[in-house]
């Protein structure tokens, strides 16, 4: 009888340390990432997502929602259908570590304020209806590993300050309405390993100094109004897998003899643009697939 009356007391304290836990733990987060989280709630229509919110309850109980010692440290409401814009307030979430609001609805511009977000090290806006010039604070991001935003409609050049960004690991903004040129200053990203600027409207030449990307792996520049000549440079993209080019305006692919034909996966250009002698023929070019297929969001990441 003892024994049964300690296991409940056992019982029943476990009960209460984890209410006790719980609301501490929702009452460490700030009221400014509370409110943030709020306001993203009612700016996209929060009331006709597919799982919404019960914002009665734990912010750590919200969907999509991860807090880590008192503070939001992610967001994933990857195809959650949230429609409307982000709100400035986003930029108050400060330990944000991942921001995955990919395959929405969502429409306006991106809010200057998500470059205060220092510790985002995941951002992905891929499949929305964004619009207007990409930011350039976001080249003040400098924890960030992964920017895609492809399939969108963005419009503008891209920002120079991109290049600061040097944990930047992967960089798609493809079908988008970018225009311009090309930043030298992305030739800066040392530890990129992907870079989609798919079908844009970018032209000018393609800048030398994307051949000191040493890791870079992906390269897909199809489907713009680029011209000039393959730069020399790139026949020390060593670790080049993929490279696509086709359906541009480059009038000379002349340098690619100093590339390695045996390291691609993929190699599309407009080989009609070569000439009958098609010097290129030992290259094996595969047009299997476009550049956006292999840019699927992954809930998990």
């Amino acid at each position: 009888m003892i024994q049964q009356k300690l296991q409940r007391v056992c019982v029943f304290g476990v009960i209460v340390f984890c209410l006790v836990f719980t609301t501490a733990v929702n009452a460490m987060v700030p009221k400014s990432e509370k409110n943030a989280l709020l306001e993203l709630y009612k700016s996209t229509k929060g009331q006709n997502w597919n799982t919404v919110w019960d914002v009665n309850a734990p912010v750590e109980s919200w969907f999509g929602v991860t807090v880590q010692n008192g503070h939001v440290v992610e967001i994933n409401l990857f195809r959650n259908n949230l429609e409307g814009r982000l709100p400035e307030s986003i930029g108050n979430l400060k330990h944000l570590v991942n921001l995955n609001l990919a395959f929405n609805i969502i429409s306006g511009e991106i809010p200057k304020s998500i470059a205060q977000l220092s510790k985002l090290e995941v951002l992905k806006l891929e499949m929305n209806r964004l619009e207007g010039e990409i930011p350039s604070e976001i080249g003040n991001m400098e924890s960030l590993v992964r920017l895609s935003a492809f399939n969108n409609f963005l419009s503008g050049k891209i920002p120079e300050s991109l290049g600061n960004i040097q944990t930047l690991r992967e960089l798609n903004l493809s079908s988008n309405n970018l225009t311009g040129r090309i930043p030298n200053s992305l030739g800066e990203l040392s530890k990129l390993e992907s870079l989609g600027l798919f079908e844009n409207k970018l032209y000018g030449s393609i800048p030398g100094e994307l051949g000191k990307l040493g890791n870079l792996k992906e390269l897909v520049l199809a489907n713009n109004e680029l011209g000039g000549e393959i730069p020399k440079e790139f026949g020390q993209l060593a670790s080049l897998k993929v490279l696509q080019i086709q359906n541009n305006n480059i009038f000379s692919f002349e340098n690619m003899e100093g590339m390695n034909s045996g390291q691609f996966l993929v190699f599309d250009y407009d080989k009609k643009e070569v000439g009958k002698e098609d010097k290129y023929k030992d290259f094996d070019v595969i047009k299997t697939r476009m550049a956006d297929t292999k840019f699927e969001d992954e809930m998990d990441e």
